[in-house]
């Protein structure tokens, strides 16, 4: 052996030293965080890796950042990104490469450019709204049809968020006294958990379609960093599918999520999801009101236009009662007339007889102007007597329609309410809640619903729940059924 021999050591030293002068400065590196581990000192430790197209991994690294510089660089990242510094996310880091005998290749973490996962989040939020367009899926659940009156609301929040109960009293509460009914199925609403457990909500509610009108999606509060789970494509599909409207309330101004994109109705707060509820079911109030109000001036309209009918014949019969009177006293002044322009001659010889003539006349003329008088009185009574009987007939229809109208509002109003008292009944029913109260119970294991034995060996620990508390014990003898 003619090459001098090293020590593990002496050689770990050389291949230090060699590196410090090969890579002397720090340098931007581009990484995945793979994992993400903090002690109890502060300082974390990440492990970053490199993908190719495939996802096969390319290259890794162990990287530090000690806990003086963690405090300052993790706030910063989180507040400028909206994004928490955790696994699974792409950063763009400063580090400078080290090696240490023991520990081997690492880089110290010195800095982080927030622009780059700002750039990244922004790509692949593109990609889930592109890959849903795509797939022709994207206005899905908006182009379904939000009842005239949703008052059967399925809630997706989680029971201690801050939104939750100001939500539930401005409903049940509303100045104009409409009636809600809801049911809440908690889900954690932040974090990685949030989405499949937003799913799992939704799928539940899907078992109880027909009990509901809506559902609302809503978080009040809490920092923008945990507003990222909403852009998340499982979810987001799920809500494309849902076969009811989906209204969300997440409590964010800057920014709308994938999931406010695809819901039927984005709305920025619970509160404001509660006056929009509110506000839809007053709009069909008014919009009953204005329909009873048009049907009353219709028959009013039509009404008037009947008075005006017979008020108009009423003035044609009299004055063809008038012409004719008229025509009559011209026809006697002639008369009179060519009486007085006879020969005088005649007139003398015939002055008894015309006498005798003349109050003939008179009496006849007393006899048709009479007659004439009490054809027209009679005319002008029958007239009256019809125009009353007009008016009564069209003044009963309109107290029959109004009084079948108020009863048909009546009845549908009561239908609607037992209807909702029978679902609402249903609900609590079905309730996990009350199905324990009757004497089940549930049992978990490492937070994990137990369905068979075989999940179980000798000595693990179980929580048993009751409805009035929890149970924990471990098993000693397994007996399975045969």
């Amino acid at each position: 052996m003619d090459s001098p021999q090293l020590s593990l050591s002496e050689l770990q030293g050389m291949i230090k030293n060699a590196m410090e002068l090969a890579l002397p400065d720090s340098y931007w590196v581009r990484a995945e965080i793979s994992e993400l581990t903090v002690n109890r000192s502060g300082h974390c430790y990440l492990d970053l890796i490199e993908t190719d197209s495939a996802n096969n991994i390319t290259a890794r690294v162990r990287a530090t950042i000690w806990s003086y510089t963690f405090r300052m660089l993790k706030p910063y990242f989180e507040s400028t990104t909206g994004q928490l510094f955790s696994e699974g996310i792409k950063v763009l880091l400063n580090a400078k490469v080290e090696y240490h005998e023991v520990y081997g290749l690492s880089l110290n973490v010195r800095d982080i450019d927030p622009t780059y996962t700002l750039g990244d989040m922004a790509q692949q939020r593109r990609v889930i709204i592109a890959r849903l367009e795509e797939e022709g899926i994207f206005d899905m659940n908006k182009e379904l049809e939000l009842p005239l009156v949703p008052q059967r609301v399925a809630i997706i929040s989680s029971p201690t968020a801050a939104g939750l109960q100001d939500f539930i009293d401005q409903l049940h509460n509303n100045p104009q006294r409409i009636k809600f009914y809801t049911k809440l199925f908690p889900a954690v609403m932040q974090g990685k958990e949030a989405p499949a457990s937003i799913i799992q909500a939704l799928d539940r509610i899907f078992e109880y379609e027909e009990f509901f009108d809506a559902v609302a999606i809503i978080r009040g509060g809490g920092a923008q960093v945990d507003l990222v789970a909403f852009d998340n494509y499982d979810l987001a599909f799920h809500i494309t599918q849902f076969p009811l409207p989906v209204i969300t309330g997440i409590g964010h101004d800057k920014d709308d999520s994938v999931a406010d994109l695809v819901a039927h109705t984005r709305l920025k707060t619970p509160t404001a999801v509660a006056e929009f509820l509110i506000s839809t079911v007053e709009e069909f109030t008014s919009y009953l009101a204005e329909l009873e109000q048009q049907f009353v001036d219709a028959v009013n309209d039509r009404l008037q236009e009947n008075r005006e009918q017979l008020n108009n014949l009423l003035n044609s019969i009299s004055g063809l009662a008038r012409m004719r009177i008229k025509d009559e006293q011209q026809l006697l002044q002639i008369s009179e007339l060519k009486l007085k322009t006879g020969l005088e001659s005649y007139f003398q010889e015939k002055k008894n007889a015309f006498h005798l003539l003349a109050s003939e006349i008179k009496s006849s003329t007393g006899i048709f102007i009479r007659h004439r008088q009490n054809l027209l009185a009679r005319s002008v009574e029958k007239t009256r007597f019809s125009t009353k009987t007009i008016n009564w007939k069209k003044g009963n229809e309109l107290k029959t329609i109004r009084h079948e109208l108020k009863y048909k509002v009546e009845d549908k109003l009561k239908f609607e309410n037992q209807q909702m008292l029978r679902l609402q009944e249903t609900l609590r029913l079905v309730d996990p809640q009350q199905i324990l109260k009757r004497g089940f119970s549930l049992t978990y294991k490492n937070g994990k619903l137990l369905k068979s034995v075989e999940q179980l060996a000798k000595g693990d620990r179980i929580e048993t729940r009751l409805a009035d508390g929890t149970l924990e014990s471990n098993i000693q003898l397994i007996t399975q059924n045969s």
